[in-house]
């Protein structure tokens, strides 16, 4: 029976719950489309680019199973998530303050880290807020409107530098460290974004008070992280089936994604610009292209999330994901041989396409697959099949010498020829591959979904 705690809330609410989703993939976007040329502003090879980058996946896999635990057993005035809300938008903030300020490749790690250390503390909580917050049958618009956040908040964050050369500002005007002022006046304002629209999102839409049952479930539960640690544990040994089969999914996903953020800018300056060299004003010239394609994708993802809300109910979150991938994976594998910045805007669709289903029906499968007491433990865990992923292409493909060792494969370098077009082909494989795989969790198809949705309602 549905809990009548949970009323069914007008989209209004819905849009304003998952507000703080788009300062949060603001930042996101800020990172996907500003961190690699940074770091190569500073001096950094391109083969150290996924190692130096590694702080997103590290904090994601070490930070969110952890939060997740923690924040299905809080007990405080402002609720089980929203003290991770606000935390991680405080720090995210601080890590977009001074990332621009950088001088050096270590301090910008140091504040990517902070930055990231930020992002995963509200992630998950987040994300488990909306499955706390709606009854079944609105999940999926719930997850669905914040994807439509996700390409809405990315498309601004990539668009907003070409938005202020196109005001005047000179892209070439950039500081004692090659770092163009354009990205610190989008890092800073993406700084005030974070913490308003998260500020917003529980001030207006706050959660539900905490039923004596689930306070008593609560404090019956051991405290301490040992007692965490070996909550997140139990649960992967438990882990429901649906999501053990989504994690193959995601393993050739996001190390898609990977591959195509990490090197989209240095494919785009090679075939379209001609050029690799970091300090030269094609390069700068492919940041700003790469930008204004992502702000076009993300409006896609935009757009086609809630085009994709009727479509899902009509044949099933993983078909739709599976045609969605495949959409993807055709774009990645055309991007490098294109030479004309005009047609880059036709083949990027398939991306956003792609990026709009990400962000939005694995979590609509994984959420009406598990139990509501671990929600937040949970989507930890599944985020942990984001970062591992992001983990092993940073070591397969990258190579970083730290004296005495050197980490990596280096397939980048050794394989495929320091050529990022490369790796955006690799990438475009592996989005077929995911696609295959989505389709074998029979659970994100209509009827097995509509037959668990009228057990459920039983």
């Amino acid at each position: 029976m549905l809990d009548d705690r949970k009323p069914h809330l007008p989209i209004r609410q819905i849009l304003s719950m998952n507000l703080g989703f788009l300062g949060l993939q603001f930042s996101f976007g800020l990172q996907q489309g500003n961190m690699a040329p940074i770091y190569s502003f500073l001096g950094a090879q391109e083969s150290e680019l996924p190692m130096l980058q590694l702080a997103g996946p590290i904090t994601g896999l070490v930070i969110q199973p952890i939060v997740g635990a923690l924040s299905d057993r809080t007990l405080s005035r402002f609720g089980r998530r929203t003290p991770y809300f606000l935390i991680g938008a405080i720090m995210c903030a601080v890590g977009l303050f001074f990332m621009p300020l950088s001088a050096s490749i270590m301090s910008a790690m140091i504040w990517l880290w902070i930055l990231d250390a930020g992002n995963n503390t509200t992630m998950e909580p987040y994300r488990a807020y909306v499955a706390d917050r709606l009854n079944p049958e609105q999940r999926q618009t719930g997850f669905l409107t914040q994807s439509a956040f996700t390409g809405l908040a990315q498309m601004l964050a990539f668009l907003t530098p070409s938005f202020l050369v196109l005001l005047g500002m000179d892209r070439d005007w950039v500081d004692e460290h090659n770092i163009p002022y354009t990205v610190r006046s989008v890092f800073w304002f993406g700084a005030a974004l974070s913490l308003i629209t998260i500020a917003w999102s529980v001030w207006r839409v706050p959660e539900l008070p905490l039923t004596t049952k689930e306070r008593e479930w609560i404090k019956e539960q051991p405290k301490g992280f040992g007692a965490t640690f070996k909550e997140i544990g139990s649960a992967i040994r438990e882990m429901p089936s649906p999501m053990r089969k989504l994690g193959v999914m995601m393993l050739f996903q996001w190390f898609a994604m990977s591959g195509y953020w990490g090197y989209v800018i240095y494919s785009i300056s090679r075939s379209v610009y001609d050029t690799s060299d970091p300090t030269s004003d094609g390069f700068r010239q492919a940041v700003l292209t790469n930008g204004e394609m992502a702000a076009f994708y993300n409006g896609i993802a935009f757009l086609g999330a809630f085009a994709m809300v009727p479509i899902a109910k009509r044949i099933g979150a993983g078909p739709l994901h599976a045609l969605a991938l495949v959409a993807g994976g055709v774009s990645m594998l055309l991007l490098p041989e294109v030479s004309d910045k005009a047609i880059l805007f036709a083949v990027i669709l398939g991306v956003g396409l792609a990026w709009g289903s990400i962000m939005g029906n694995p979590y609509v499968i994984l959420s009406n697959s598990i139990p509501d007491e671990r929600v937040g433990v949970y989507m930890g865990i599944f985020n942990m099949m984001i970062v591992l992923p992001m983990l092993l292409f940073a070591f397969i493909m990258s190579s970083l010498n730290l004296g005495i060792i050197n980490i990596g494969l280096g397939v980048y370098e050794n394989v495929l020829g320091n050529d990022p077009r490369n790796v955006l082909r690799v990438s475009g494989v592996c989005m077929f591959v995911a696609a295959f795989a989505v389709l074998w969790v029979r659970e994100g198809w209509r009827k097995v979904a509509d037959d668990q949705t009228s057990e459920a309602a039983a």
